[in-house]
Formats: structure tokens, C-alpha cells, sequence
């Protein structure tokens, strides 16, 4: 007879069961790694972001415009007189005549440099140490352009985005395309931007059939179009003609060499910036204050006359009529010298 056999109690295994005693119960289970708290982006990183788009999106609008017209401009979205004129026409379509006046009369070096005159500006910074009634302006036309079509008037701010945008289209346009918008987006009076508009207001012609005394009676203006007339302009953008004129190789003898400045009367507190930022010297102050927009067609009688010229007519009222305008489209004659066959070479500049 074989033994009994008790029943027990015991494991068929000897290997010992561990509890962990971080999952007994009552105690909670250890947490586990915890991810980094998020953060909200900081003022700084949304500003680097701003700036980076603002970037991208006016390297986009260069390389775009190095080939499209631009359907409007900065300036023009500006400006007080509204609606704007403004007609954008190929570079072909503009005589040869206009491109040699701006040049003549805003940027002699335009040509040469690689977007700033750096003579003039050190020119410009020594004459306005001593300078008590007027300023002198040093951007070129590349510049001009940059802020014109793309910025505002006035301020530091602007002017370092304004270097910063004239490298880039002076890289990408170069120079024939910066002189072809110069010329479609400058203003040429109140509200009337580029020089078929000009052309068209003024003479009652395309700009393809400009002749060289008109041509220097637009770029004239263009230190202050707003407050200088071209369809009766005053004594001193008259000079400012006969100077261009010689520039560009027309003109009397006597036509002045050096660029004129305009009479103290006419321009104390100069602000550079608004005044369409030339080499040329900027506006006169004085017929801010007038209502009418355009430059006053008298002279007054303290400051003398440019050599070769009569002297000033009397004060005409705040708002002349249409025929004092013409009485003084006929002062001064000999100020716009007749236009003369161009010369076999190039003009200076």
C-alpha cells in the first residue's frame, strides 16, 4: 500500500513572488517625466518675425517691379490732393530730353555711383553746419526712387530703410530700369505724378515729344512740386531753368554754372525730407503758408534779381486771377534761354 499524500499549501514553485512597494495599495504611482512648460512667443521673437516678413515681402514687390509697372506708389497714397493723376509709360515712350533734365537737375553723378553720392553728402553735411536760411539735400534719384515708391517722408527710421532699399534695386533694376520709375512715379505738381501726367497737364502733349526747355521746367520743380509751379513758375525756378538747360548743353552763355539758391525769402526752416530730397536745394517754407498750392508768381522786392533780368513785378494777391498768371509768364524772359541744337557730345553729368 502506497502512502497517503497530504494536500498542502505550499507553491509548486519555489520562486518568491516581490511586490513593489510603490504599488501598494493606498500609494499612488511615481509621475513620470514632465514635458517643458510652454512658453508664449516673446515681444522680441514677434518683431524679428515682423521684420523678417516685412523683408521678404519687399524683396518680393523689387523682383516683381523690376519687370511690372507698379499700380501705385507710396507718395501717391500720401498725397493731399485726391484723386492722384497718374500714367504709367515705358521708357521708350519718354523723350530723351526728360531723362537728361532729371539727371542734369537732381543727380549729375547718377551714371557712376553705386546708389549714394558720397561727395555730396559730405558736401551737403559741411554747407548745412553753416547754413541758416536753407538746407541742401544729398540723395540720389536711386534713393529718391526707393523712398518715393515704397516709404514716407521725414525721420531717421526712414532713412536707414531707405539705404537698405536703394542697395537692393540698385542690384536688382539697375540703372536704366531706377531712372524709368523715377520718372513714372515722381510728382511734378499737386496730385500729378510721372511725367506722361506732367507732360499731358501741362503742355498738352506726350512725354515722347518733350522739348529740352520743357523738360527743365519739370525737372525744376522737383525739389518742391508742390509749392513750385511749372505753369507759372517765379523768378527763381526760371534760373533753375537756364541752369538746367546749361547742364544738359542748351542755353545761353550767360546761363548760371553754379545751381542757384533760392532767395532766403523763400526758404527758411527747410525740412529735406519733404521737399524731395535732391542734390538739388530744397523748397522755400515761406509759401507753405499760402492757400494756394503752388509757388507765388511774385518775387519780393528786397531780393534782387539774377543778372540779365528785369526787375520783380508787384505782389500779386494771395489768389491771382488767370490773367496775372499769364502777365507773369511773361516776366523775366531772359531768364529761359531759347533752346539750341544739342551738342555732338555728351552733356556733363
Amino acid at each position: 500500500m502506497s502512502p497517503r499524500i497530504e494536500p498542502t499549501l505550499e507553491p509548486a514553485s519555489t520562486q518568491t513572488l516581490r511586490v513593489d512597494p510603490a504599488h501598494r495599495v493606498g500609494r499612488p504611482p511615481p509621475p513620470g517625466p514632465s514635458a517643458p512648460p510652454s512658453r508664449a512667443p516673446s515681444v522680441l521673437s514677434w518683431i524679428f518675425g515682423l521684420l523678417l516678413a516685412c523683408i521678404v515681402l519687399a524683396l518680393a514687390a523689387i523682383v516683381a517691379l523690376r519687370w511690372l509697372p507698379p499700380p501705385i506708389s507710396s507718395y501717391m497714397l500720401q498725397s493731399p490732393t485726391k484723386p492722384v493723376q497718374y500714367l504709367w509709360v515705358p521708357s521708350a515712350n519718354i523723350a530723351d530730353t526728360a531723362r537728361r533734365a532729371v539727371v542734369a537737375a537732381e543727380d549729375q553723378k547718377f551714371w557712376t555711383h553705386q546708389g549714394f553720392d558720397l561727395d555730396a553728402i559730405h558736401k551737403a553735411q559741411q554747407y548745412n553746419l553753416n547754413a541758416r536760411h536753407h538746407r541742401r539735400g544729398a540723395s540720389t534719384i536711386s534713393q529718391q526712387t526707393a523712398k518715393n515708391l515704397f516709404l514716407w517722408p521725414g525721420g531717421y527710421v526712414r532713412k536707414g530703410i531707405e539705404a537698405g532699399l536703394t542697395v537692393l534695386i540698385e542690384k536688382i533694376w539697375g540703372k536704366d530700369r531706377i531712372l524709368e520709375m523715377y520718372l513714372n512715379i515722381a510728382e511734378f505738381g499737386p496730385g500729378i505724378y510721372g511725367v506722361e501726367a506732367a507732360s499731358r497737364n501741362y503742355f498738352g502733349k506726350p512725354a515722347s515729344a518733350l522739348t529740352a526747355e520743357e523738360a527743365a521746367r519739370l525737372a525744376a520743380v522737383l525739389p518742391n512740386p508742390r509749392h513750385w509751379s511749372v505753369r507759372a513758375p517765379g523768378a527763381y525756378v526760371q534760373t533753375r531753368v537756364a541752369w538746367i538747360l546749361g547742364q544738359m548743353g542748351y542755353g545761353a552763355r550767360d546761363a548760371p554754372q553754379e545751381e542757384p539758391l533760392p532767395p532766403p525769402s523763400e526758404s527758411p526752416g527747410i525740412d529735406d525730407d519733404d521737399s524731395g530730397d535732391a542734390a538739388a536745394l530744397t523748397a522755400p517754407g515761406v509759401q507753405q503758408a499760402q492757400p494756394a498750392p503752388v509757388e507765388s508768381p511774385a518775387v519780393p522786392a528786397a531780393d534782387p534779381a539774377p543778372a540779365g533780368e528785369p526787375p520783380a513785378p508787384v505782389p500779386a494777391p494771395d489768389a491771382p486771377s488767370p490773367g496775372a498768371d499769364a502777365a507773369h509768364d511773361t516776366a523775366a524772359p531772359a531768364a529761359v534761354p531759347a533752346e539750341a541744337p544739342p551738342p555732338a557730345d555728351k552733356p556733363p553729368g
